[in-house]
C-alpha cells in the first residue's frame, strides 16, 4: 500500500494536470479539517445537518422496524453524531447490533468509537479508516446489512463518479439489503449559497486548511492568505461549486515528487461540488442500479430527504 503522503501527492498532481484544475475534496478531511467541518455543521446557515437530524430523530424507529436486524455500514461516518439516532433505535429492539463506520479521517473514527462505546456499550464496532471503495467489497460479508450514506455526501460525486459508485453498490449489495441515502434538495439560490458562505467564515477556513495541509505534507509553499474562498450555485448543473481563487500568481511545489505547477493570478481551483437533487429525477436513476425505493423521509420544510432503498 502506498504511503499516505505519496498517495496525496500523486492525487494532487493528477488533479492539477486536469482542466479545469481541481483538488479531490477527500483531502479536506485531515484532523483539523474534520474539526472544522463539525463546526460548520453547527452554523446557522448550514441547514443540512439540522434538517437531516430532525428526520433521523423522527423516523429511526420506523427505519429499524422496516429493515429488521441488520449490520449498519456507514460510508463517510465522520463522528457519527446523527447516526446515534439509528444506533439507539436498533439497540432498543435487538440484543446485538454491529456498526461499521468508514471514514478517511482516523481522528473522526476515534472520536466516534469513543462516544458510541460510552452511549451504547452493547454495540459491536468494526471501524475502517479508508475510502468508500475500500468498504464496498465488505457489503456481502456483512449481509444482511444497511449501508448508510448521510449528509448529502453523494452530492460531492460528479456524474461519472456517481455512476461508477452506484454500479459498485448495486454489484456488492446482496438482494434484500438496504441503503439509507441522504440528499439535499433543490431550493432557492440564496439559501444554498449562504450555506457555503457562512458569515463567520468557518467554511473559508475549512477550505483553506487544504492548502495548509499541502504546505505541511507536500512542501507546497503556498501563500494561503492570498487565496479567496468562492462558493456559487450553478443552476443548470444543480450544484454548488466551491473554488479557491488565487489573488496572486503562485508556484505550487509537490516536494515528494519533485514537481511544481504555476498558478496564474485570478485562476481558480475547484475543490468541491455539492449537487442538489429533485426526487422525481433521483428515484428512477437509482432504480437503474437495482435499488427500489421503500420510503422517502423529509424534514418539515422539505429541504432535505433520506431515502430508504433496497436491493432487488
Amino acid at each position: 500500500m502506498e504511503e499516505p503522503h505519496l498517495e496525496f501527492a500523486h492525487a494532487v498532481v493528477a488533479s492539477l494536470d486536469e482542466q479545469p484544475r481541481r483538488i479531490p475534496c477527500r483531502f479536506l478531511y485531515d484532523a483539523q479539517g474534520s474539526v472544522l467541518f463539525e463546526q460548520i455543521c453547527e452554523l446557522p446557515e448550514y441547514y443540512l445537518t439540522r434538517a437531516e437530524t430532525s428526520i433521523l430523530a423522527r423516523y429511526s424507529g420506523q427505519i429499524g422496524s422496516t429493515t429488521g436486524p441488520v449490520t449498519l455500514i456507514e460510508l463517510g461516518s465522520g463522528t457519527s453524531v446523527k447516526t446515534d439516532y439509528l444506533l439507539s433505535a436498533y439497540a432498543s429492539s435487538s440484543t446485538h447490533v454491529r456498526y461499521v463506520p468508514v471514514d478517511v479521517s482516523e481522528t473522526a473514527i476515534q472520536t466516534a468509537t469513543g462516544s458510541i462505546r460510552g452511549k451504547h456499550p452493547t454495540v459491536e464496532i468494526a471501524a475502517i479508516v479508508g475510502t468508500y471503495e475500500s468498504a464496498l467489497p465488505l457489503f456481502g460479508e456483512y449481509s444482511p446489512s444497511m449501508v448508510i450514506f448521510l449528509g448529502s455526501t453523494i452530492g460531492n460525486l460528479g456524474p461519472l463518479e456517481s455512476e461508477r459508485f452506484w454500479r459498485q453498490v448495486g454489484r456488492n449489495l446482496a438482494p434484500g439489503d438496504f441503503f439509507l441515502l441522504g440528499v439535499d434538495l433543490v431550493k432557492g439560490i440564496d439559501k444554498l449559497e449562504a450555506a457555503y458562505n457562512d458569515s463567520q467564515g468557518v467554511t473559508a477556513v475549512f477550505m483553506k486548511n487544504l492548502f495548509v495541509r499541502m504546505n505541511r505534507e507536500l512542501g507546497s509553499g503556498i501563500e494561503v492568505e492570498k487565496i479567496e474562498h468562492i462558493a456559487e450555485y450553478n443552476a443548470e448543473a444543480r450544484q454548488v461549486e466551491i473554488y479557491a481563487r488565487f489573488e496572486t500568481a503562485q508556484e505550487i511545489f509537490i516536494e515528494p515528487l519533485d514537481l511544481s505547477f504555476n498558478i496564474e493570478a485570478g485562476e481558480s481551483l475547484l475543490l468541491e461540488v455539492s449537487r442538489k437533487y429533485v426526487l422525481e429525477d433521483l428515484l428512477p436513476y437509482v432504480s437503474e442500479f437495482g435499488l427500489e425505493t421503500i420510503e422517502v423521509f423529509t424534514d418539515d420544510e422539505k429541504r432535505f430527504a433520506d431515502l430508504l432503498l433496497r436491493k432487488r
